[in-house]
Protein backbone atom coordinates (compact mmCIF):
# COMPACT_ATOMS: atom_id res chain seq x y z
CA UNK A 1 0.00 0.00 0.00
CA UNK A 2 2.10 2.05 0.86
CA UNK A 3 4.25 1.85 -2.30
CA UNK A 4 1.16 2.71 -4.12
CA UNK A 5 0.57 5.67 -2.43
CA UNK A 6 4.06 6.76 -2.88
CA UNK A 7 3.05 6.12 -6.38
CA UNK A 8 0.28 8.53 -6.51
CA UNK A 9 2.27 10.72 -4.85
CA UNK A 10 4.79 11.21 -7.23
CA UNK A 11 2.31 11.00 -9.98
CA UNK A 12 0.35 13.74 -8.73
CA UNK A 13 3.66 15.93 -7.79
CA UNK A 14 4.72 15.03 -11.06
CA UNK A 15 1.99 16.60 -12.98
CA UNK A 16 2.39 19.54 -10.55
CA UNK A 17 5.74 19.44 -11.65
CA UNK A 18 5.32 19.17 -15.72
CA UNK A 19 2.77 22.28 -15.53
CA UNK A 20 5.02 23.91 -12.73
CA UNK A 21 8.99 23.83 -12.58
CA UNK A 22 9.41 22.14 -16.30
CA UNK A 23 6.66 25.10 -17.59
CA UNK A 24 8.97 27.61 -15.65
CA UNK A 25 12.42 26.34 -17.31
CA UNK A 26 10.42 26.38 -20.61
CA UNK A 27 8.85 29.80 -20.41
CA UNK A 28 12.27 31.18 -19.48
CA UNK A 29 13.61 29.48 -22.78
CA UNK A 30 11.31 30.84 -25.03
CA UNK A 31 11.65 33.85 -23.81
CA UNK A 32 14.71 34.25 -25.82
CA UNK A 33 13.37 33.31 -28.69
CA UNK A 34 11.56 36.33 -30.53
CA UNK A 35 9.81 34.36 -33.52
CA UNK A 36 6.06 33.11 -32.63
CA UNK A 37 6.66 30.24 -35.23
CA UNK A 38 9.51 28.93 -32.96
CA UNK A 39 8.22 29.45 -29.54
CA UNK A 40 5.22 27.21 -30.54
CA UNK A 41 7.20 24.80 -31.69
CA UNK A 42 9.15 24.84 -28.38
CA UNK A 43 5.72 24.41 -25.62
CA UNK A 44 4.71 21.72 -28.36
CA UNK A 45 7.77 19.88 -27.77
CA UNK A 46 7.59 20.44 -23.87
CA UNK A 47 3.88 19.03 -24.02
CA UNK A 48 4.79 15.93 -26.53
CA UNK A 49 8.04 14.95 -23.67
CA UNK A 50 5.27 15.49 -20.66
CA UNK A 51 2.34 13.42 -22.79
CA UNK A 52 5.42 10.37 -23.50
CA UNK A 53 5.77 9.93 -19.73
CA UNK A 54 2.18 10.33 -18.85
CA UNK A 55 1.48 7.77 -21.58
CA UNK A 56 4.47 5.25 -20.35
CA UNK A 57 3.12 5.65 -16.54
CA UNK A 58 -0.54 4.66 -16.90
CA UNK A 59 0.61 1.90 -19.98
CA UNK A 60 2.61 0.39 -17.37
CA UNK A 61 0.59 0.56 -14.23
CA UNK A 62 -2.89 -0.71 -15.98
CA UNK A 63 -5.88 -0.91 -14.21
CA UNK A 64 -7.55 2.32 -12.64
CA UNK A 65 -4.72 4.42 -14.09
CA UNK A 66 -5.55 3.31 -17.96
CA UNK A 67 -9.17 5.44 -16.76
CA UNK A 68 -7.17 7.91 -15.53
CA UNK A 69 -5.71 8.55 -19.31
CA UNK A 70 -8.78 8.93 -19.86
CA UNK A 71 -9.86 11.51 -17.70
CA UNK A 72 -6.73 13.35 -18.97
CA UNK A 73 -7.05 12.76 -22.46
CA UNK A 74 -9.84 15.67 -22.96
CA UNK A 75 -9.10 18.74 -25.10
CA UNK A 76 -10.73 21.18 -22.82
CA UNK A 77 -8.67 20.11 -20.09
CA UNK A 78 -5.14 19.16 -21.29
CA UNK A 79 -2.82 20.19 -24.06
CA UNK A 80 -3.15 18.70 -27.68
CA UNK A 81 0.02 16.62 -27.57
CA UNK A 82 -1.35 14.98 -24.36
CA UNK A 83 -4.80 14.52 -25.77
CA UNK A 84 -3.07 12.99 -29.00
CA UNK A 85 -1.15 10.10 -27.02
CA UNK A 86 -3.42 9.46 -24.00
CA UNK A 87 -6.42 9.08 -26.16
CA UNK A 88 -4.94 6.11 -27.87
CA UNK A 89 -5.11 4.58 -24.32
CA UNK A 90 -9.50 4.49 -25.06
CA UNK A 91 -9.29 1.23 -26.89
CA UNK A 92 -5.94 0.49 -27.40
CA UNK A 93 -4.44 -0.22 -24.37
CA UNK A 94 -2.29 -3.61 -23.85
CA UNK A 95 -4.39 -6.27 -24.87
CA UNK A 96 -4.57 -9.99 -23.13
CA UNK A 97 -3.02 -12.98 -25.35
CA UNK A 98 -5.44 -14.92 -27.06
CA UNK A 99 -4.66 -18.03 -25.33
CA UNK A 100 -5.86 -16.47 -21.75
CA UNK A 101 -8.86 -15.21 -23.51
CA UNK A 102 -9.95 -18.29 -24.64
CA UNK A 103 -9.50 -19.84 -21.54
CA UNK A 104 -11.93 -17.69 -20.09
CA UNK A 105 -14.38 -17.81 -23.01
CA UNK A 106 -14.48 -21.35 -22.64
CA UNK A 107 -14.52 -21.54 -18.62
CA UNK A 108 -17.34 -18.97 -18.88
CA UNK A 109 -19.84 -20.54 -21.42
CA UNK A 110 -18.67 -23.72 -21.33
CA UNK A 111 -18.01 -24.98 -24.57
CA UNK A 112 -15.03 -24.71 -26.87
CA UNK A 113 -14.57 -21.38 -29.20
CA UNK A 114 -15.30 -23.52 -32.31
CA UNK A 115 -18.48 -24.74 -30.58
CA UNK A 116 -19.92 -21.77 -30.73
CA UNK A 117 -18.32 -19.49 -33.45
CA UNK A 118 -18.24 -19.80 -36.83
CA UNK A 119 -15.78 -17.62 -37.43
CA UNK A 120 -13.44 -15.78 -34.36
CA UNK A 121 -10.94 -13.02 -34.84
CA UNK A 122 -8.18 -13.76 -32.44
CA UNK A 123 -6.77 -10.25 -32.97
CA UNK A 124 -8.95 -8.17 -30.79
CA UNK A 125 -11.08 -5.02 -32.67
CA UNK A 126 -9.97 -2.97 -29.82
CA UNK A 127 -8.82 -3.28 -25.87
CA UNK A 128 -9.69 -0.86 -22.67
CA UNK A 129 -9.18 -1.29 -18.87
CA UNK A 130 -11.29 -3.94 -18.18
CA UNK A 131 -11.98 -5.73 -21.26
CA UNK A 132 -11.33 -6.52 -24.99
CA UNK A 133 -13.51 -7.19 -28.16
CA UNK A 134 -13.30 -9.66 -30.47
CA UNK A 135 -15.33 -9.80 -33.86
CA UNK A 136 -17.06 -12.64 -34.48
CA UNK A 137 -19.69 -14.98 -35.90
CA UNK A 138 -22.15 -17.30 -33.89
CA UNK A 139 -22.71 -20.82 -35.72
CA UNK A 140 -25.97 -21.22 -36.96
CA UNK A 141 -26.22 -16.74 -37.23
CA UNK A 142 -25.26 -15.36 -40.36
CA UNK A 143 -25.31 -11.75 -37.84
CA UNK A 144 -21.85 -10.49 -36.99
CA UNK A 145 -21.09 -9.86 -33.80
CA UNK A 146 -18.88 -8.59 -31.21
CA UNK A 147 -17.39 -10.44 -28.19
CA UNK A 148 -16.26 -8.53 -25.12
CA UNK A 149 -14.20 -10.60 -22.56
CA UNK A 150 -13.00 -9.42 -19.13
CA UNK A 151 -8.85 -9.63 -18.59
CA UNK A 152 -7.99 -11.96 -16.29
CA UNK A 153 -7.34 -10.71 -12.79
CA UNK A 154 -7.91 -7.47 -13.72
CA UNK A 155 -10.93 -7.21 -10.68
CA UNK A 156 -8.42 -7.71 -8.27
CA UNK A 157 -6.01 -4.96 -9.10
CA UNK A 158 -8.47 -2.14 -10.55
CA UNK A 159 -10.48 -2.19 -6.87
CA UNK A 160 -6.96 -2.00 -4.97
CA UNK A 161 -5.81 0.94 -7.08
CA UNK A 162 -9.26 2.52 -6.58
CA UNK A 163 -9.15 1.88 -2.51
CA UNK A 164 -5.50 3.68 -2.44
CA UNK A 165 -7.05 5.99 -4.37
CA UNK A 166 -9.36 6.87 -1.70
CA UNK A 167 -6.21 7.46 0.85
CA UNK A 168 -4.84 9.68 -1.60
CA UNK A 169 -7.87 11.72 -2.07
CA UNK A 170 -7.88 12.31 1.23
CA UNK A 171 -4.82 13.52 1.70
CA UNK A 172 -5.80 15.95 -1.19
CA UNK A 173 -8.54 17.49 0.13
CA UNK A 174 -7.21 18.18 3.12
CA UNK A 175 -4.14 19.93 2.22
CA UNK A 176 -4.45 21.52 -1.87
CA UNK A 177 -8.17 21.01 -3.45
CA UNK A 178 -11.04 21.96 -0.61
CA UNK A 179 -13.22 19.48 -2.76
CA UNK A 180 -15.08 16.44 -1.31
CA UNK A 181 -12.86 14.07 -3.69
CA UNK A 182 -13.51 11.25 -1.59
CA UNK A 183 -16.98 11.30 -2.27
CA UNK A 184 -16.27 11.13 -5.96
CA UNK A 185 -13.92 8.10 -5.46
CA UNK A 186 -16.60 6.16 -3.59
CA UNK A 187 -18.68 6.51 -5.99
CA UNK A 188 -15.99 5.78 -8.71
CA UNK A 189 -15.57 2.22 -6.41
CA UNK A 190 -19.44 1.78 -6.92
CA UNK A 191 -19.21 2.08 -10.45
CA UNK A 192 -16.29 0.50 -11.44
CA UNK A 193 -17.19 -2.29 -9.39
CA UNK A 194 -20.51 -2.90 -11.59
CA UNK A 195 -18.20 -3.15 -14.60
CA UNK A 196 -17.40 -6.31 -13.71
CA UNK A 197 -20.68 -7.80 -14.38
CA UNK A 198 -21.41 -7.98 -17.99
CA UNK A 199 -25.01 -9.51 -17.75
CA UNK A 200 -26.05 -6.16 -15.01
CA UNK A 201 -24.59 -4.41 -18.40
CA UNK A 202 -26.46 -6.29 -21.18
CA UNK A 203 -29.50 -5.65 -18.92
CA UNK A 204 -28.62 -1.95 -18.93
CA UNK A 205 -27.95 -2.14 -22.12
CA UNK A 206 -31.60 -3.23 -23.42
CA UNK A 207 -33.09 -1.09 -20.95
CA UNK A 208 -31.52 1.93 -22.05
CA UNK A 209 -32.12 0.79 -25.63
CA UNK A 210 -35.78 0.55 -25.42
CA UNK A 211 -36.59 3.55 -23.69
CA UNK A 212 -34.82 5.43 -26.35
CA UNK A 213 -36.33 4.17 -29.11
CA UNK A 214 -39.37 4.16 -27.43
CA UNK A 215 -39.64 7.76 -26.51
CA UNK A 216 -38.62 8.74 -29.97
CA UNK A 217 -39.95 8.27 -33.44
CA UNK A 218 -35.97 7.84 -33.82
CA UNK A 219 -33.60 6.98 -31.46
CA UNK A 220 -30.70 9.64 -31.54
CA UNK A 221 -28.03 6.82 -30.97
CA UNK A 222 -27.80 3.28 -31.92
CA UNK A 223 -27.87 0.97 -29.25
CA UNK A 224 -26.61 -2.68 -29.49
CA UNK A 225 -28.58 -5.56 -28.76
CA UNK A 226 -26.82 -8.34 -26.75
CA UNK A 227 -27.14 -11.82 -27.40
CA UNK A 228 -28.97 -13.44 -23.73
CA UNK A 229 -28.07 -17.26 -24.57
CA UNK A 230 -24.09 -15.88 -24.62
CA UNK A 231 -23.55 -13.53 -21.50
CA UNK A 232 -21.96 -14.99 -18.52
CA UNK A 233 -20.53 -12.41 -15.87
CA UNK A 234 -17.56 -11.79 -17.71
CA UNK A 235 -17.85 -12.40 -21.68
CA UNK A 236 -20.81 -10.27 -22.93
CA UNK A 237 -22.26 -10.89 -27.02
CA UNK A 238 -23.67 -8.65 -28.57
CA UNK A 239 -24.31 -7.25 -32.34
CA UNK A 240 -21.59 -5.82 -34.14
CA UNK A 241 -22.42 -2.27 -35.22
CA UNK A 242 -20.15 -1.14 -38.64
CA UNK A 243 -18.57 2.43 -37.87
CA UNK A 244 -15.57 4.31 -37.28
CA UNK A 245 -14.29 5.60 -33.96
CA UNK A 246 -15.19 9.11 -33.43
CA UNK A 247 -11.69 9.94 -33.35
CA UNK A 248 -11.60 9.33 -36.84
CA UNK A 249 -14.25 11.32 -38.24
CA UNK A 250 -11.25 13.83 -39.21
CA UNK A 251 -9.85 11.31 -41.62
CA UNK A 252 -12.99 9.58 -43.08
CA UNK A 253 -13.89 12.92 -44.13
CA UNK A 254 -10.94 13.74 -45.66
CA UNK A 255 -11.13 10.22 -47.69
CA UNK A 256 -14.66 11.25 -48.54
CA UNK A 257 -13.70 14.56 -50.05
CA UNK A 258 -15.36 16.87 -47.39
CA UNK A 259 -13.62 20.15 -46.52
CA UNK A 260 -13.30 19.60 -42.85
CA UNK A 261 -13.88 23.45 -41.87
CA UNK A 262 -16.54 23.66 -44.47
CA UNK A 263 -20.22 24.04 -43.83
CA UNK A 264 -20.84 20.38 -44.97
CA UNK A 265 -18.24 19.03 -41.81
CA UNK A 266 -19.78 21.63 -39.31
CA UNK A 267 -23.16 20.87 -39.97
CA UNK A 268 -21.86 16.78 -39.35
CA UNK A 269 -20.09 17.55 -36.45
CA UNK A 270 -23.10 19.90 -35.10
CA UNK A 271 -25.60 16.57 -35.57
CA UNK A 272 -23.46 14.28 -34.19
CA UNK A 273 -23.20 16.08 -30.89
CA UNK A 274 -26.79 17.17 -30.89
CA UNK A 275 -27.50 13.36 -31.53
CA UNK A 276 -25.85 12.72 -28.02
CA UNK A 277 -26.01 15.45 -26.02
CA UNK A 278 -30.07 14.84 -26.77
CA UNK A 279 -30.00 11.26 -25.84
CA UNK A 280 -28.25 11.87 -22.47
CA UNK A 281 -30.54 14.98 -21.70
CA UNK A 282 -33.32 12.52 -21.70
CA UNK A 283 -32.06 9.77 -20.29
CA UNK A 284 -30.64 11.63 -17.21
CA UNK A 285 -33.44 14.32 -16.93
CA UNK A 286 -36.83 12.31 -18.12
CA UNK A 287 -35.45 8.37 -17.46
CA UNK A 288 -32.88 8.76 -14.64
CA UNK A 289 -31.08 5.57 -16.04
CA UNK A 290 -28.40 6.78 -17.98
CA UNK A 291 -25.07 5.73 -19.92
CA UNK A 292 -22.45 7.48 -17.69
CA UNK A 293 -19.23 6.71 -19.91
CA UNK A 294 -19.13 8.89 -23.27
CA UNK A 295 -15.38 8.56 -23.75
CA UNK A 296 -14.05 8.29 -27.83
CA UNK A 297 -13.46 5.07 -26.90
CA UNK A 298 -17.45 3.63 -26.45
CA UNK A 299 -18.77 6.37 -29.58
CA UNK A 300 -18.58 5.04 -33.13
CA UNK A 301 -19.16 6.87 -36.06
CA UNK A 302 -21.59 4.82 -38.64
CA UNK A 303 -23.34 6.07 -42.35
CA UNK A 304 -26.42 7.93 -42.46
CA UNK A 305 -29.08 7.94 -45.19
CA UNK A 306 -27.35 6.62 -48.64
CA UNK A 307 -25.54 9.43 -50.44
CA UNK A 308 -25.55 11.46 -47.46
CA UNK A 309 -23.56 13.09 -45.54
CA UNK A 310 -25.38 12.64 -42.47
CA UNK A 311 -23.27 10.78 -39.83
CA UNK A 312 -25.25 8.78 -37.15
CA UNK A 313 -24.11 7.83 -33.81
CA UNK A 314 -23.78 4.20 -31.77
CA UNK A 315 -23.19 4.21 -28.76
CA UNK A 316 -21.04 1.61 -26.95
CA UNK A 317 -20.43 0.28 -23.32
CA UNK A 318 -22.81 0.32 -20.68
CA UNK A 319 -20.70 -0.86 -17.66
CA UNK A 320 -20.88 2.15 -16.61
CA UNK A 321 -24.84 3.53 -16.23
CA UNK A 322 -26.34 4.89 -13.24
CA UNK A 323 -29.74 5.41 -11.66
CA UNK A 324 -31.23 8.49 -9.98
CA UNK A 325 -33.47 8.62 -7.74
CA UNK A 326 -36.69 11.24 -8.32
CA UNK A 327 -35.78 13.72 -6.28
CA UNK A 328 -31.87 14.06 -7.71
CA UNK A 329 -33.03 13.87 -10.95
CA UNK A 330 -35.73 16.72 -10.60
CA UNK A 331 -33.36 18.54 -7.96
CA UNK A 332 -30.33 18.11 -11.04
CA UNK A 333 -33.37 19.45 -13.68
CA UNK A 334 -33.56 22.77 -11.24
CA UNK A 335 -29.65 23.49 -11.91
CA UNK A 336 -29.99 22.99 -15.45
CA UNK A 337 -32.82 25.49 -16.10
CA UNK A 338 -30.58 27.70 -13.57
CA UNK A 339 -27.71 27.26 -15.49
CA UNK A 340 -29.47 28.07 -19.11
CA UNK A 341 -31.24 31.03 -18.02
CA UNK A 342 -27.29 32.24 -16.45
CA UNK A 343 -29.87 32.54 -13.18
CA UNK A 344 -27.03 33.27 -10.54
CA UNK A 345 -29.76 33.73 -7.01
CA UNK A 346 -31.23 30.30 -7.96
CA UNK A 347 -28.15 28.19 -7.92
CA UNK A 348 -27.62 28.07 -4.44
CA UNK A 349 -30.74 26.72 -3.82
CA UNK A 350 -30.85 24.72 -6.47
CA UNK A 351 -26.78 23.25 -5.00
CA UNK A 352 -29.08 22.85 -1.08
CA UNK A 353 -31.88 20.63 -3.08
CA UNK A 354 -29.12 17.95 -4.18
CA UNK A 355 -27.38 18.02 -1.15
CA UNK A 356 -24.16 19.82 -2.71
CA UNK A 357 -22.67 21.90 0.30
CA UNK A 358 -20.26 24.97 -0.40
CA UNK A 359 -18.84 27.83 1.91
CA UNK A 360 -17.98 31.15 -0.32
CA UNK A 361 -14.24 32.62 0.03
CA UNK A 362 -14.94 35.59 -2.02
CA UNK A 363 -16.96 38.53 -1.91
CA UNK A 364 -19.27 37.76 -4.99
CA UNK A 365 -20.95 34.36 -3.50
CA UNK A 366 -23.72 34.07 -6.57
CA UNK A 367 -22.08 34.98 -9.31
CA UNK A 368 -18.76 32.85 -8.50
CA UNK A 369 -21.65 30.01 -7.72
CA UNK A 370 -23.05 30.23 -11.08
CA UNK A 371 -19.67 29.79 -12.67
CA UNK A 372 -18.88 26.92 -10.68
CA UNK A 373 -22.02 25.14 -12.08
CA UNK A 374 -21.19 26.05 -15.15
CA UNK A 375 -17.30 24.75 -14.63
CA UNK A 376 -19.39 20.97 -13.12
CA UNK A 377 -22.17 20.45 -15.16
CA UNK A 378 -22.00 22.67 -18.64
CA UNK A 379 -20.77 21.76 -21.50
CA UNK A 380 -19.97 25.38 -22.60
CA UNK A 381 -16.88 27.37 -22.82
CA UNK A 382 -16.15 30.69 -21.85
CA UNK A 383 -15.44 33.13 -24.74
CA UNK A 384 -12.08 32.86 -25.91
CA UNK A 385 -10.92 29.42 -23.80
CA UNK A 386 -10.61 26.33 -25.12
CA UNK A 387 -8.99 24.76 -22.32
CA UNK A 388 -9.99 24.98 -18.60
CA UNK A 389 -8.10 25.49 -15.56
CA UNK A 390 -10.13 24.50 -13.08
CA UNK A 391 -7.53 24.20 -10.10
CA UNK A 392 -5.90 27.74 -11.11
CA UNK A 393 -6.01 30.36 -8.13
CA UNK A 394 -8.79 32.60 -10.04
CA UNK A 395 -11.05 29.74 -10.13
CA UNK A 396 -14.18 29.32 -8.96
CA UNK A 397 -13.32 25.92 -7.24
CA UNK A 398 -10.49 27.81 -5.34
CA UNK A 399 -12.92 30.65 -4.37
CA UNK A 400 -16.09 28.13 -3.42
CA UNK A 401 -14.77 25.13 -1.33
CA UNK A 402 -17.05 22.32 -2.20
CA UNK A 403 -17.49 20.45 1.35
CA UNK A 404 -20.00 17.52 0.51
CA UNK A 405 -20.73 16.66 -3.04
CA UNK A 406 -23.05 13.78 -3.26
CA UNK A 407 -21.65 10.58 -4.63
CA UNK A 408 -24.81 9.89 -7.10
CA UNK A 409 -23.90 13.23 -8.76
CA UNK A 410 -20.49 12.18 -9.87
CA UNK A 411 -22.07 10.36 -12.99
CA UNK A 412 -23.64 13.23 -14.14
CA UNK A 413 -20.57 15.08 -13.33
CA UNK A 414 -18.14 12.66 -15.39
CA UNK A 415 -20.87 12.38 -18.22
CA UNK A 416 -20.79 16.43 -18.96
CA UNK A 417 -17.24 16.68 -18.44
CA UNK A 418 -16.73 13.88 -21.27
CA UNK A 419 -19.42 15.79 -23.54
CA UNK A 420 -17.25 19.02 -23.45
CA UNK A 421 -14.20 17.29 -23.79
CA UNK A 422 -16.01 16.09 -27.14
CA UNK A 423 -17.22 19.36 -28.16
CA UNK A 424 -13.79 20.84 -27.84
CA UNK A 425 -12.10 18.36 -29.52
CA UNK A 426 -14.56 18.82 -32.52
CA UNK A 427 -14.55 22.56 -32.87
CA UNK A 428 -18.03 23.17 -31.56
CA UNK A 429 -19.04 25.36 -28.45
CA UNK A 430 -22.43 24.29 -27.25
CA UNK A 431 -24.43 24.44 -23.94
CA UNK A 432 -25.63 20.88 -22.87
CA UNK A 433 -28.29 23.31 -20.11
CA UNK A 434 -29.79 25.21 -22.86
CA UNK A 435 -30.09 22.31 -24.74
CA UNK A 436 -31.70 20.33 -21.84
CA UNK A 437 -33.40 23.05 -20.31
CA UNK A 438 -37.06 22.24 -22.74
CA UNK A 439 -36.22 18.63 -21.17
CA UNK A 440 -35.73 19.25 -17.53
CA UNK A 441 -39.20 21.84 -17.61
CA UNK A 442 -40.87 18.41 -19.03
CA UNK A 443 -39.56 16.35 -16.49
CA UNK A 444 -40.66 19.08 -14.08
CA UNK A 445 -43.64 19.60 -15.02
CA UNK A 446 -45.09 15.71 -15.57
CA UNK A 447 -43.65 15.40 -11.75
CA UNK A 448 -46.04 18.23 -10.69
CA UNK A 449 -42.88 20.33 -9.24
CA UNK A 450 -42.50 23.09 -11.94
CA UNK A 451 -41.74 26.31 -9.99
CA UNK A 452 -43.77 29.44 -10.79
CA UNK A 453 -40.40 31.42 -11.75
CA UNK A 454 -40.03 28.04 -14.97
CA UNK A 455 -44.04 27.94 -15.24
CA UNK A 456 -44.19 32.08 -16.13
CA UNK A 457 -40.48 31.22 -18.63
CA UNK A 458 -42.36 28.54 -20.29
CA UNK A 459 -45.40 30.72 -20.77
CA UNK A 460 -43.46 33.41 -21.87
CA UNK A 461 -41.34 30.65 -24.07
CA UNK A 462 -44.42 29.40 -25.55
CA UNK A 463 -46.31 32.64 -26.54
CA UNK A 464 -43.21 33.77 -28.24
CA UNK A 465 -43.04 30.80 -30.54
CA UNK A 466 -46.75 31.87 -31.21
CA UNK A 467 -46.11 35.00 -31.88
CA UNK A 468 -43.27 33.80 -34.54
CA UNK A 469 -45.84 31.51 -35.62
CA UNK A 470 -47.83 33.96 -36.58
CA UNK A 471 -45.84 35.34 -38.47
Amino acid sequence: MATILSILGSSYQYLHRLQGLSSMVCQLRVSWVKDAKKQEQMWESQHEQAADKIYFMCSDLGGFFLKIAQLLAKPDMAPAAWVRKLVTLCDQAPATPFGAVQRVLEEELGQTIDEIFETFDEKPLGSASIAQVHKARVKGNKMDVVVKVQHPGIEKLMMTDIRNLQLFALYVQRTDIKFDLYSITKEMETQIGYEFDFKREANAMERIRHFLYENNKKSPVIVPRALRDTVTKKVLVMEYINGIPILSLGDEMARRGINPHGKIAEAAKQNILTSLSRAYGQMILKSGFFHADPHPGNILICDGPEASHIFLVALLDYGQVKELSDNLRLGYANLVIDIADNNASRVAQSFRELGLHTVAKCENEQQELLRLAQTLFDTKMPAGQTVLQPFADDSSIKKIAVEAFPEELFSVLRTVVLLRGLSVGMGVNYSCAEQWRSMAEEALLASGRLTRDVKRTSRRRASIRSLRAGH
